[in-house]
């Protein structure tokens, strides 16, 4: 039998406030041997890990002595994340400005400072000074520079015994991640934090004639097309607002979405309907920038879409509580339930995976209607 390849894995670590680079790996008596030999390695009893200062020729000492002999991970060790290029410029300069309770603790200006650089979304950015700011007041008495594992681990421990929802620690420990990743410099020190199993959910579909009542009885055009546009091209919220007048290509029948989830650009399709609706729309409006724009000029509020969509709903009697996104989950399930391929729903989507887009065939209607329950063959 073939032995197993022999590695170790690169992590940041923080000993007596210096940063240091971290060695891990599985109990090997080679690999220990080779560890203990490396020059200047020492060994901190609390996290129980062997450490080298963070210095560049220590990281030619490390791969330079493991060359050959044991595989050296450093995908955590380097990992980094580029800038949104598209996102707007993130303007949180309210949270510097704020008059805190005394005894609270705000996040680093470091931490508020590598947000605006890195170009965060807004709802991002906030969230993320939300979780943790709830983290390092959670331990007033422990000074920030020695927040370890142990400290985290309990933490979370504590989210869960509260019964906060899986999005909501996986959210803190995103926060938390950034602060060491990004704001220190330190990609991978906690890469061995478990999350939370991730639950299976279907998507949530509002029925085809539901939303044709929604765009017939919308209060007014601006909310008949933004209903319509949601729904017709599979728009996330945040999509919707930024588009441009120059996105709409009534040439190719195509939206073009710029800078949507994960920096990426797509395409989606423009409907003939719709696009008729739009033209209506910006006789009437003549937007200036956005397609869609507020009452004194600037992008339409993200609350406001979120409003138009609900009280709509509840004007058309439905009991269902709508979303935004909703629509574009229902737009993925019916173009399903129409014959469209995966692979082309995946790239209306803009989705990385196919698994993700696989999640609306357990919803498609017509795959299900072939079925027969075993109970109709009964006689009772």
């Amino acid at each position: 039998m073939k032995s197993k390849r022999r590695s170790i894995t690169l992590t940041h670590v923080l000993i007596d406030g210096h940063k240091c680079i971290g060695l891990l790996h599985h109990p090997d008596k080679v690999v220990t041997a080779m560890v203990n030999n490396l020059h200047g390695v020492a060994w901190d009893d609390a996290q129980r890990i062997s450490y080298l200062p963070n210095t560049k020729a220590n990281i030619d000492h490390i791969f330079q002595s493991f060359k050959g002999e044991v595989w050296v991970n450093g995908d955590y060790f380097f990992k980094d994340k580029r800038p949104i290029e598209g996102n707007p410029i993130l303007d949180i300069q309210g949270y510097r400005d704020r008059v805190l309770p005394e005894g609270f603790r705000s996040c680093p200006t470091e931490f508020l400072d590598k947000l605006e650089i890195k170009r965060y979304a807004l709802q991002t950015a906030k969230s993320y000074i939300s979780r943790f700011e709830h983290f390092i007041n959670a331990y007033p008495d422990v000074p920030i520079a020695e927040f370890d594992e142990q400290i985290i681990r309990e933490y979370l421990q504590g989210l869960i015994r509260e019964k906060l929802s899986d999005s909501h620690v996986n959210l803190s420990i995103n926060a938390i991640k950034f602060y060491y990743e990004k704001v220190l410099g330190m990609p991978g020190r906690f890469y061995d934090i478990e999350r939370p199993r991730k639950r299976q959910t279907l998507p949530k579909v509002v029925a085809a004639d539901n939303i044709e009542k929604m765009i017939q009885r919308s209060h007014n055009l601006k909310h008949r097309c933004i209903i319509a546009l949601l729904y017709s091209a599979g728009l996330r919220r945040c999509e919707l607002l930024r588009l441009r007048l120059e996105d709409i290509d009534s040439k190719r029948m195509l939206i073009r979405i710029n800078s949507a989830k994960g920096g990426k650009d797509r395409l989606s399709v423009l409907s003939i309907s719709m696009l008729k609706l739009l033209r209506t729309y910006y006789k009437a409006y003549r937007p200036k920038e956005y397609l869609f724009e507020g009452e004194y000029g600037g992008a339409y509020s993200a609350e406001s879409v979120l409003q138009v969509v609900k009280k709509t709903a509840k004007r058309v009697g439905m009991q269902q509580r709508v979303t935004p996104h909703m629509l574009r989950h229902s737009f993925a399930t019916h173009l399903l339930e129409n014959g469209t391929d995966l692979r082309q729903l995946q790239i209306l989507m803009g989705h990385n995976s196919s698994t993700t887009t696989e999640k609306y065939t357990h919803v498609v209607d017509s795959t299900l209607k072939t079925v027969k329950s075993p109970l109709d063959k009964m006689t009772f």
